[in-house]
């Protein structure tokens, strides 16, 4: 190592003195404001394990000498949160829907907790946009069993159907096979008729001996021209929408042996101010009358 500090031939700069395989150094140091800002940084970096939380040990860590924790400020948060969404539950749960839906912060409040009461609860069934499965009734087009109105699903959603609750909505197809109520060749003549309601009418089938069936057996519920009704949550069977399906087997076997599906009924289960926020949710999805 040379003792006496070199000028580069190249660049004009000083050389450090170190040299490797004949490559010498130059001497640059870095700017001074470079190193006032390290150091500040240092010195910044010092003071902030110093006076907030920094130093795991053990169990636990140091908690800094103000005492800070971001937990405080997201718990206290929390609270206020809780304390609006409180406010606006216990709105819904005393206001009628007409007064609910005038109020855009209040529907919004609504919407998101049935929203998600739908998903937690009736989705399974239902289907994650209401669009329902085969047996478990569709909410998002314009056909009810017992009536699309924001008190009628209330009711619906409150008291379920065919549950054990006192005030659930109640009603029973016969078993027209089991029952010996219809023979079955009866039943084949109910069907014909039945799938000309919706325009699928049988090829080669006369309606007409159906039709007679139906008017004595089955119109007293489903209306005499398919149209049903929500009394007794009776199908309409004029319509393209159908629980346990549309082709003429499904048809048959629901003459023969009917399924009466039955409903949890939720008023057990949820507060008035979420029953009503279901309500209004199942009804946003399109199908409400």
């Amino acid at each position: 190592m040379p003792t006496k500090l070199e000028k580069d031939a190249v660049t004009g700069k000083e050389t450090t003195g170190h040299e490797w395989d004949g490559v010498r150094e130059l001497n640059n140091p870095l700017p001074k404001w470079w190193l006032y800002v390290f150091a500040a940084t240092v010195v910044w970096a010092l003071g902030f394990m110093v006076f907030y939380p920094s130093v795991p040990y053990g169990p636990g860590y140091f908690h800094g000498l103000l005492g800070y924790s971001t937990r405080h400020d997201a718990m206290a948060g929390w609270r206020r949160m809780e304390a609006t969404h409180a406010a606006a539950m216990q709105q819904i749960a005393t206001l009628p829907f007409d007064d609910i839906r005038k109020d855009p912060q209040l529907m919004a409040v609504a919407l998101t907790a049935g929203r998600a009461t739908f998903a937690n609860n009736c989705q399974p069934c239902h289907g994650p946009n209401g669009e329902g499965r085969r047996g478990y009734p569709a909410l998002g087009d314009d056909v009810w069993l017992w009536g699309g109105k924001l008190t009628d699903i209330l009711q619906t959603v409150t008291h379920g159907i065919r549950s054990t609750d006192p005030d659930t909505r109640n009603s029973q197809m016969p078993d027209f096979a089991g029952t010996g109520t219809l023979k079955p060749v009866e039943i084949q003549q109910v069907a014909n008729y039945v799938m000309t309601l919706y325009g699928a009418p049988v090829a080669g089938a006369d309606p007409a001996s159906g039709r007679a069936i139906f008017m004595q057996n089955c119109a007293v519920c489903h209306g005499e021209e398919g149209q049903g009704n929500h009394e007794v949550g009776a199908p309409p069977l004029a319509s393209h929408t159908h629980l346990y399906g549309a082709d003429r087997a499904a048809v048959v076997a629901q003459i023969t042996h009917a399924h009466n599906g039955m409903m949890p009924n939720w008023g057990a289960r949820l507060d008035p101010a979420t029953l009503k926020s279901v309500a209004l949710y199942v009804h946003s999805l399109g199908g409400g009358e």
